[in-house]
């Protein structure tokens, strides 16, 4: 039984930790703040309740399995997901407005075509389709095995461009211009929507982006009764069932180094906690380049990530009033010239004192400097039907907010691996240069989001547990 030290409370680091315990190591994790979940937050205010992280869940896949592996109860037991329908209404700058059903590639194109006239469906299905290839191409050396040491063939554009759409030329295409050239108009407008919403710029991401909404309408917008803090609470109590141990309010200052290895971790207040291995599952550009300059395996040899990451704004409405019967709980707002917001509406009890109030949250997807809230909720206002008459208070969490909490620098929200790019947009590898030290979260291989760095749980442990040759779940 080895001694493990777990760097961070968020949702990969859990995940890691529950593995490792139930193979039989001693796991303690150091939180640097009072509570688990790291972006998967939980705002509360007069008995309103809102997440202050992702809103929904793709791929559940990853959460089950992690359940299934760690103990009796499976995930349905410990918490309550359930499927969006539909997955996302879209209000276009023009007026136009579409519903598109959730986890359903024949309804969305049936839509598509309804709204935006005959052949617009099958346009929208060969992208999706050519998505697919993209998707079955880099699955396993993106989500389900460890970085290959040769990542290099990842740094290839796995997209299969349209021939005759004007994208196979020297320089492959991003993903902005496969929507320009492959679909055009409102349905460019769509998927480069989607793609924003998982953190990533369209106009500098590769075409495999695509793999993004691909992953969406086929495995589905899952929501978790009472919010997805529900999700980071469960698989907090799964850690504690499995002897995780816990240390809130320890920030970590450094990882120890012995004999070639790590071998702990040094608390800011000066507490040596030794460790045979450690698993840091914050940003490692803080913590560990310090102690490893230039080392870290991050593809390319950097030591930061090529491609910045974005960050939210988020705006939490209490709306007196109640929600109106078949509202769609996810709104995407798009206007001329600005970001599209996300308007998210659930439709559960617990997210409000009564029934006759509702809960909302408003978000869009930003740099460090932010997005002005009156600029939210004037999106917001097209969504919700008398909003600022209904406004009982609004409460913003910015960029600096989630920095704030989560420790990330500028507040970044990483977004998922991608194949491409020149590689710029993979992460390090979970095992590092430095033996006994790996990474585990989103700023970890494969990145960021709720399933992939729920992967990262399974990958480090693999690794852990059976060494340099783990290859990943078969």
């Amino acid at each position: 039984m080895a001694r493990i030290a777990v760097i961070g409370a968020g949702m990969g680091a859990m995940a890691t930790a529950a593995r490792l315990a139930v193979a039989g190591h001693r796991v303690t994790v150091y939180e640097r703040s009072a509570t688990y979940g790291g972006a998967v937050g939980r705002f509360e205010r007069d008995g309103f309740v809102f997440d202050t992280g992702p809103g929904l869940l793709h791929l559940p896949a990853v959460y089950r399995d992690l359940f299934v592996k760690t103990g009796k109860r499976p995930l349905e037991e410990c918490a309550e997901p359930v499927q969006v329908d539909p997955s996302a209404r879209h209000l276009l700058a023009d007026g136009t407005d579409v519903t598109l059903p959730n986890a359903s590639r024949g309804g969305v194109a049936t839509v598509l075509d309804q709204a935006f006239g005959a052949g617009a469906g099958e346009r929208w299905s060969g992208v999706l389709g050519r998505a697919r290839s993209a998707w079955d191409a880099t699955r396993r050396p993106l989500l389900e095995e460890p970085l290959w040491p040769d990542w290099q063939v990842l740094a290839r554009d796995p997209y299969p461009a349209l021939r005759g759409s004007g994208l196979l030329r020297r320089r492959p295409p991003t993903l902005a211009e496969v929507a320009r050239r492959e679909l055009g108009g409102p349905l460019a407008t769509l998927l480069e929507a989607m793609v924003l919403g998982h953190g990533v710029d369209p106009r500098t991401a590769p075409a495999s982006a695509v793999v993004l909404p691909y992953m969406e309408q086929t495995f589905g917008s899952w929501y978790v009764r009472g919010g997805i803090r529900e999700l980071a609470t469960a698989v907090y109590e799964r850690c504690r069932e499995r002897k995780v141990e816990f240390c809130f309010g320890a920030p970590v200052r450094e990882v120890l180094e012995r004999d070639g290895r790590a071998a702990g971790v040094l608390l800011a207040d000066g507490t040596r906690a030794e460790a045979d291995a450690v698993v840091c599952g914050a940003d490692p550009r803080g913590l560990l380049v310090p102690l490893l300059p230039g080392s870290l395996p991050w593809p390319g040899g950097a030591v930061v990530p090529r491609t910045e990451a974005l960050s939210r704004t988020t705006l939490f409405l209490a709306l007196r009033g109640p929600r109106p019967p078949d509202t769609a709980h996810r709104t995407v707002v798009h206007s001329p010239g600005a970001r599209p917001v996300t308007v998210l509406r659930p439709d559960d009890p617990a997210t409000r004192p009564d029934a006759d109030h509702e809960a909302v949250t408003v978000s869009a997807v930003c740099t460090a400097s932010g997005v002005p809230a009156e600029e939210l909720l004037a999106a917001a206002g097209r969504a919700v039907a008398g909003l600022r008459e209904r406004l009982l208070w609004q409460e913003a969490r910015t960029p600096a907010d989630v920095a704030e909490a989560t420790g990330a620098a500028g507040g970044a929200v990483p977004p998922p691996a991608l194949a491409g790019a020149d590689g710029r947009m993979l992460y390090p590898a979970n095992a590092t240069a430095l033996p006994g030290l790996y990474l585990a979260g989103g700023w970890a291989h494969p990145g960021g989001g709720l399933a992939h760095a729920g992967m990262t749980g399974a990958l480090v442990a693999g690794l852990i547990v059976e060494g340099a040759g783990f290859r990943g779940s078969r």
